[in-house]
């Protein structure tokens, strides 16, 4: 996936190409029809900041909030000094409070992308669980995840349009730090209502979530 996308990366994952190519996503044309089923929705964009989803989204009368976790989640300054004989840990619960705080607003829709591909290991599971506690009751999210034939893949900025495909545009440096199989990604969404996997030909899968 990674020839798709002229252009140069910078250093630190903060430059990508400006090229978009398109990638059909059944995920969205299914999310899509929650999108229209309803008024005034909140949802919650997972990924580097995309005017044009802000654009589409506001346009559907709904509410989006942003949230890039990848570039945040790499800092130095979540990992706690140890103490003497102690290993360093990640600050799971600070990295929380401080990036998916909504002062208790609940989201009706949720596009998390494969920002968990991205993500220290540690923070994966937290995530799905503050996620999940942040969700209303039957709202949706849609994931992609990296298959195990791809460990190697560009960061990606996602942009929506109205049909059936998204547009993906190289957006940094940034390596995948853990591929994850359907088994362990079931073991993610074991809170959840439900979820259903898409088919897909290239190296990402799609899952559509249920709260």
């Amino acid at each position: 996936m990674r020839n798709f996308f002229g252009g140069s990366e910078g250093s630190g994952g903060k430059k990508g190409s400006t090229s978009r190519v398109p990638r059909h996503s059944s995920g969205w044309k299914e999310l899509q029809k929650h999108l229209s089923a309803d008024d005034s929705l909140r949802v919650l964009d997972i990924g580097p900041t995309s005017s044009t989803n802000i654009n589409y989204i506001t346009s559907l009368g709904h509410i989006i909030y942003m949230a890039n976790l990848v570039e945040e989640a790499l800092k130095p300054e979540w990992i706690s000094s140890a103490g003497e004989g102690e290993e360093p840990h990640y600050d799971v619960e600070r990295f929380l409070e401080t990036n998916l705080n909504f002062s208790g607003r609940k989201f009706d829709v949720v596009l998390l992308w494969d920002t968990a591909d991205f993500l220290p290991a540690t923070l994966v599971e937290p995530l799905f669980s503050r996620l999940y506690d942040v969700m209303e009751p039957g709202g949706r999210m849609l994931a992609f995840f990296h298959a195990a034939a791809d460990p190697i893949a560009p960061f990606c900025r996602y942009h929506l349009t109205d049909n059936e495909t998204v547009d993906m545009q190289q957006a940094g440096s940034y390596p995948v730090i853990q591929i994850y199989s359907n088994r362990k990604i079931e073991a993610l969404l074991n809170a959840f209502s439900a979820f259903r996997f898409f088919l897909a030909k290239d190296s990402l899968r799609e899952v559509i979530i249920t709260r």
